[in-house]
């Protein structure tokens, strides 16, 4: 984009609070420490592009979030009294809510009532000054509050905003509340998902609005690209119905084109075998796939079956997990007699694809995202030094950084009203007025 930012005549504002940073996301590591309290540094390739989050829970957000991380100035816009849940959402340590910490990380943070006319003329002032707003509230919320496209368009003809809902601005089920849950269910995921005389089942984390986090950072900057060549703003209208219902793959062409219906197979595949979890001999549990030909003979011959290539049906994945019983029992056998560090130095020998199942607690200290800098340590003024994940990806020339952790509620709200020329007496009224 050539020229992410304001609009003429305006300046974008700085960071000047003091929370420390972490360091940059470039490829290769290390990555040498940003001084504390650092905008984002000139090579970021989102510096200079303002963002207004007024979105919750949790798609809009982590959108939000994806562009801070590459420079964006990222404002998160909260109600006084009722800001984002995700500051209570899950564990807290000392009245702190921990997911907000990942979250809200390269925000600042800013309380308006929209409902109120001074919130309201606040907002309109600020997204004059921003490249993208994005909101998850229900279709015909901000118009309520006059705060619809046509509002916020006059104030800023460049503006980009994104509009994240379940379903969508229109339809019969626009005006429905709508959350990851529901999207995972009406996306087909869940009838795919389980044990297949089981029920289906939901992941135990925000798997839709994950996804949707990322389709929506995703398309901001499409729709920044084409700012770019028309020089005008637009909607964005993103549904946590749709990302979701892409991720399950072909499965609407599939039932177009021949009426197939795939069904749960729990850890099993309908395209290749032996493709499943096993127990190791010390109790823990590896992941087996084999989708390619080669790979799942390697596997045979490490376990000892290679009589099972000579079988007919061994040639194509279809037919192997046609006969997943078969080739679960060979794999499975095997890898129950030895321990976990034996199986994978064995598969890694044989160049056969495996994996440990870990949990969390795993992932800490796994040697590979260690490698990556997949995790890396804030320090925060809240709770001192925290891990979290870093950035999504690296870029060798124009890295990604990670500047400070999620901030209190409402932090910046003096700060941001006073560099966009709002005086004391006026802030002092808007508190006045309850908007701020």
């Amino acid at each position: 984009m050539s020229t992410p930012g304001t609009q003429p005549g305006t300046t974008p504002a700085t960071h000047p609070h003091t929370a420390p940073a972490t360091r940059p996301r470039t490829s290769p590591d290390p990555r040498p420490s940003t001084a504390p309290g650092t905008p984002p540094r000139p090579t970021a390739p989102l510096t200079g592009l303002r963002v207004l989050d007024l979105a919750t829970l949790f798609a809009g957000p982590l959108a939000a979030t994806m562009l801070g991380d590459f420079g964006a100035e990222v404002i998160k816009v909260e109600h006084p009294e009722k800001p984002d849940p995700s500051r209570g959402h899950g564990p807290s340590k000392d009245g702190v809510g921990l997911w907000w910490k990942v979250l809200g990380r390269n925000k600042r943070t800013l309380t308006l009532n929209l409902s109120r006319p001074g919130g309201r003329a606040a907002l309109l002032k600020l997204a004059a000054t921003a490249d993208v707003v994005i909101e998850n509230f229900r279709p015909g919320t901000l118009e309520k509050w006059d705060l619809g496209w046509a509002e916020l368009s006059a104030a800023n003809p460049r503006l980009i905003l994104a509009r994240v809902t379940g379903f969508g601005q229109f339809g019969p089920y626009a005006h429905r509340p709508g959350f990851g849950t529901l999207a995972e269910a009406m996306s087909g995921f869940a009838a795919l998902t389980g044990e297949p005389d089981a029920p289906p089942t939901l992941p135990p984390f925000g798997l839709a609005d994950s996804i949707a986090g990322l389709a929506t950072a995703y398309a901001v900057l499409t729709a920044l690209a084409a700012r770019d060549r028309t020089g005008e703003g637009q909607v964005v209208d993103m549904a946590l119905i749709e990302p979701m219902l892409m991720a399950i793959g072909p499965q609407p062409t599939w039932y177009d084109q021949l009426g197939y219906v795939q069904e749960r197979t729990g850890n099993r595949s309908a395209n290749n075998a032996p493709r499943n979890t096993y127990r190791t001999a010390d109790g823990t549990w590896v992941a087996v796939s084999t989708s390619a030909q080669s790979i799942a003979e390697r596997v045979m011959h490490l376990v000892g079956r290679p009589d099972l290539i000579d079988e007919p049906w061994f040639a194509t994945g279809a037919e192997r997990a046609r006969h997943a019983d078969v080739l679960d029992r060979a794999v499975g056998d095997w890898i129950a007699r030895h321990t976990r560090a034996d199986v994978l130095a064995a598969f890694e020998k044989a160049e056969a694809a495996v994996a440990p199942v870990q949990d969390v607690r795993d992932v800490m200290t796994d040697p590979q995202y260690a490698a990556l800098g997949t995790i890396t340590t804030v320090d925060d003024p809240e709770l001192g030094p925290l891990r979290m994940q870093n950035v999504l990806f690296r870029l060798s020339a124009t890295p990604g950084t990670i500047r400070w952790a999620g901030r209190p509620h409402g932090a910046d709200t003096e700060e941001i009203l006073a560099d966009l020329g709002l005086t004391p007496a006026e802030r002092a009224a808007l508190r006045e007025e309850g908007a701020l």
